[in-house]
């Protein structure tokens, strides 16, 4: 199909319970030394459970991930931000790995306040928040609905930031056809199409890059896809399609650093990252030549090392 060629396309409790807004309710503890201990889930405010991974302890950083994938694709990086001295702090985004899958809430006003919801029940503070894929919707629409006082950095990799939907202000943009043409390859046979999807678009198996796609990254990256739920799969689409984020670039205003690879397919450079660095004060965009939207895989260290350059800046 066309469109899979072409898709434009996470010792003891806290002084009191009532400490903390009630969306976060109960989920944080501190241990001896004060500092925020880790907390497998979080209560959001329509009481949906996220499943929250927590590794390491010193400043936070908080990773947010991709559609249709889960938590678990930042694995290796979070886990190099752990051993290099910071909190990773990842979490699976409603409806999608381990957490709850309610009917509704698939947009990125209560994705972002999904966020705020692990940000305050970790305890996370002069955080770096850092999102990959249409996880970069929920950190700017975090930062213009509640603020950057709990932030002092921000990421954004392969991000759909600002959007991908043609408007009159991004004239060379996606149709809204196009997204339906998504959820109807889904409906019709989503194992087959999340297959096609992320050999030949998400990953594009034209590209080598530095780590080749393995059959076994196929398998674990569809099987992160499978454990989302349909509603939640579906819903989504309409969120990273359509979303215009260009009012909340203005609520970015700690530094961020912007990773693309300019031969992305499904999030077409021009169209977002260069878009975003344009857009925000204190960015930063590198360009990673050749790479499509995989490089979370394909370009793992590189992508690794240039984040953990720019925490240490």
């Amino acid at each position: 199909m066309t469109n899979r060629r072409t898709f434009l396309g996470v010792a003891g409790a806290i002084a009191a319970a009532a400490a903390l807004p009630a969306m976060a309710r109960a989920q944080a503890t501190t241990n001896a030394a004060g500092m925020s201990a880790a907390v497998a889930s979080v209560k959001t405010q329509d009481s949906t459970s996220l499943y929250v991974k927590d590794w390491g302890s010193g400043r936070p950083v908080i990773l947010t991930h991709a559609w249709p994938l889960s938590a678990d694709c930042w694995d290796y990086h979070a886990n190099a931000l752990a051993e290099a001295g910071y909190r990773a702090i990842f979490y699976d985004r409603r409806g999608f790995g381990r957490s709850a899958q309610p009917w509704s809430g698939y947009d990125y006003d209560t994705f972002a306040d999904d966020l705020a919801a692990v940000i305050d029940a970790t305890g996370a503070r002069d955080a770096t928040l850092i999102g990959y894929s249409m996880g970069g919707g929920e950190i700017v629409r975090y930062l213009s609905r509640h603020g950057a006082s709990k932030v002092i950095k921000v990421g954004l990799v392969g991000s759909i930031v600002p959007g991908l939907l043609k408007t009159d202000s991004n004239p060379e943009g996606v149709d809204a056809a196009f997204f339906e043409s998504i959820k109807e390859g889904i409906r019709k046979d989503r194992p087959s199409f999340m297959t096609s999807l992320l050999k030949d678009v998400f990953y594009d198996a034209s590209i080598a890059g530095t780590y080749p796609v393995s059959q076994g990254v196929l398998d674990w990256s569809f099987q992160m896809a499978m454990q989302a739920g349909m509603r939640s799969t579906l819903g989504c689409i309409d969120a990273f399609g359509k979303e215009d984020f260009v009012p909340d670039l203005a609520a970015v205003t700690v530094p961020t650093l912007i990773l693309h690879g300019n031969a992305d397919k499904p999030v077409p450079v021009a169209l977002t990252a260069r878009r975003a660095a344009a857009g925000i004060a204190q960015a930063t965009l590198i360009e990673y030549d050749g790479v499509s939207h995989g490089l979370l895989v394909t370009e793992r260290d590189r992508v690794t090392r240039d984040l953990l350059d720019f925490l240490r800046a």
